[in-house]
């Protein structure tokens, strides 16, 4: 909770920009403080990487591989039913930290 709201934590897999975009809205209008996907690298977003050198992209890519990481250390709640290796590995993270 920060103050009054409670604070949701979007995570899944990119593919489902759509879902996401729903539940971030859905959730913002039941007054929850969401934090969410910031880049869709499996659904759009490609102008984020067209031109990056291989140097920066690898850098970038492990910069927000640790920060998705990272918000896993926050509660979390899950968009989709669809779960993943990695996804499992997520929510058991969070479920120990959190």
């Amino acid at each position: 909770m920060v103050g009054k709201y409670p604070v949701v934590t979007l995570c899944g897999s990119t593919r489902f920009k759509d879902q996401f975009m729903e539940a971030q809205k859905r959730l913002t209008l039941e007054g929850k403080i969401v934090i969410s996907v910031g880049l869709f690298g499996h659904s759009g977003d490609s102008e984020v990487w067209d031109g990056m050198d291989e140097g920066t992209l690898t850098k970038t890519k492990k910069m927000l591989d640790d920060m998705h990481k990272r918000k896993v250390d926050i509660p979390v709640l899950k968009v989709l039913r669809y779960m993943e290796l990695l996804t499992v590995v997520e929510w058991v993270q969070s479920m120990l930290v959190g």
